[in-house]
């Protein structure tokens, strides 16, 4: 495929038009493959060119609405790929696939332009340190930590908490790191948007981040790209200003559906489940890009829809091939209260090695993992017959289990006007400490819920004294 940034500029016709399907013929030069053309009577449609059918024409897929074109119109070839705006000036900024600011500040400053097609960095540039990339939420860095330049997945069906755990991330990256955050929404509802717009500000996070959607009511063309656009603008800052960037893509299942859709329209023949054949090159096309270079890293963390909960579904397992770390997002938990509502058991990171997290972190890990295991075994039987038909042994790790669970709970920043809980971010140390005094059974006396939505666990004999006080004024009102 031809990526050439400028070739002859050349004028040619619309032959044909299939919803966002455009057919163009050229009779002087044919514009390359990736390059953009426009057209429409204000020269509004924009057209990005995927094919070329014989020596005369092309077919394209429009990246805005085809409202008005009709056959015989005028093609202007631009001669460039379709280009996303890098610099400084993007800060505290959100722009849409085309690179034009829509958050009503007016146009964007200090910026260049670049193709958002683009090749992965060399082997030779990349790192090969294996780093921990810490978020402060507990249940994430002490059993599924995130590689600092790797790619994590958050797997979830609708309403268990995606958006919240990214936002909630992009507060701590902000508040703790010297680095950059930037979200890319693709196929998001407007409202959403709006709202971590406001968010971000009132949590004065905004000046380090950078927002790029491609909303829900745009066209499929349109919510292909605007992932590349924002990879484009997290390479910058990675590979020109040598910083750390966190890339949050909100949902990763939107691109793969978007590409289904182009496929579809394009004529091409399905694959299974009427997936595009093309998934795992399209996909590979912009997870190849994040990676962690000698001089910066970005690292992702993608939240995918799971349609119908099927993790066999094709746009899961590709996804899944791509990852160091999966954060699945159990409705059950969610449902009991739990949250953030990341699966114990089902979450996973290629980083709890023990030569990358150390000896003491990993050994935690697994003992907190098998008590988690052997409680979700004895669920059942507690539920038959009752706790007191355990043995003293199973009755005492039950209360282990059910303490652990309530610990890797923790309030967010971005949900306390909702929760009314001040948000915590817990050091790695403080949650191993925390951890390993509940195993050893210190807090075998203490009611659950002192360790239940709480940050490091010195919260928690603080939580049991003051429940406590309030059990015995509310005992003693009903006394007199």
């Amino acid at each position: 495929m031809n990526l050439r940034t400028s070739e002859p500029q050349s004028v040619g016709t619309v032959t044909s038009i299939r919803g966002s399907v455009v057919d163009l013929r050229f009779d002087e030069a044919l514009p390359s493959i990736y390059s953009v053309v426009k057209t429409g009577r204000e020269m509004e449609v924009v057209i990005e060119v995927l094919m070329q059918l014989d020596r005369r024409r092309v077919r394209g897929i429009a990246l805005t609405p085809t409202e008005g074109l009709c056959r015989g119109m005028a093609v202007h070839n631009t001669g460039s790929p379709l280009k996303a705006p890098v610099g400084k000036g993007t800060l505290s900024r959100m722009f849409d696939v085309f690179g034009n600011a829509i958050d009503r500040r007016g146009p964007v400053s200090d910026v260049a332009w670049r193709s958002v097609h683009g090749a992965p960095p060399p082997l030779a540039r990349r790192s090969t340190k294996a780093e921990v990339f810490q978020t402060g939420i507990k249940i994430i860095d002490l059993l599924a930590p995130l590689e600092r330049g790797g790619k994590a997945g958050l797997f979830g069906g609708a309403g268990v908490g995606k958006t919240v755990l990214l936002t909630e991330m992009i507060h701590n990256m902000v508040s703790t790191e010297s680095g950059v955050s930037i979200f890319c929404g693709i196929g998001e509802r407007c409202r959403e948007g709006e709202e971590l717009y406001r968010d971000m500000s009132e949590a004065g996070v905004l000046d380090n981040m950078v927002m790029v959607f491609g909303q829900m009511n745009e066209p499929p063309g349109s919510r292909f790209r605007v992932g590349l656009a924002a990879l484009t603008m997290a390479e910058y800052f990675r590979d020109d200003l040598h910083q750390e960037v966190l890339l949050l893509i909100d949902n990763i299942f939107r691109f793969i559906q978007a590409g289904s859709e182009i496929s579809g329209m394009m004529g091409q023949m399905p694959s299974r489940l009427g997936y595009q054949p093309t998934i795992g090159t399209e996909l590979s096309a912009l997870e190849e890009r994040i990676a962690n270079t000698g001089t910066g890293a970005i690292t992702s963390i993608q939240a995918v829809y799971v349609p119908a909960d099927d993790f066999t579904d094709p746009a899961a397992v590709h996804t899944f091939s791509h990852l160091s770390a999966s954060l699945v997002l159990s409705r059950k938990r969610a449902g009991e209260g739990f949250y953030p509502a990341v699966d114990p058991l089902s979450s996973g990171s290629k980083m709890t090695g023990q030569s990358i997290v150390g000896r003491r972190h990993y050994e935690l890990a697994r003992e907190a993992r098998r008590v988690l295991a052997q409680y979700a075994e004895l669920k059942e039987i507690i539920a038959m017959l009752g706790l007191e038909q355990l043995s003293a042994e199973d009755r005492r790790l039950v209360g282990r289990a059910r303490r652990l669970e309530r610990f890797f709970t923790q309030p967010f920043f971005t949900t306390e006007q909702f929760s009314g809980l001040a948000g915590k971010s817990v050091p790695i140390a403080d949650t191993i400490d925390g951890c390993e005094r509940i195993l050893r059974d210190e807090f075998e006396n203490y009611p659950e819920q002192a360790l239940y939505m709480i940050g490091s666990i010195v919260e928690a004999r603080e939580k049991a004294l003051v429940e406590t006080t309030a059990e015995s004024t509310d005992t003693s009102k009903g006394g007199d």
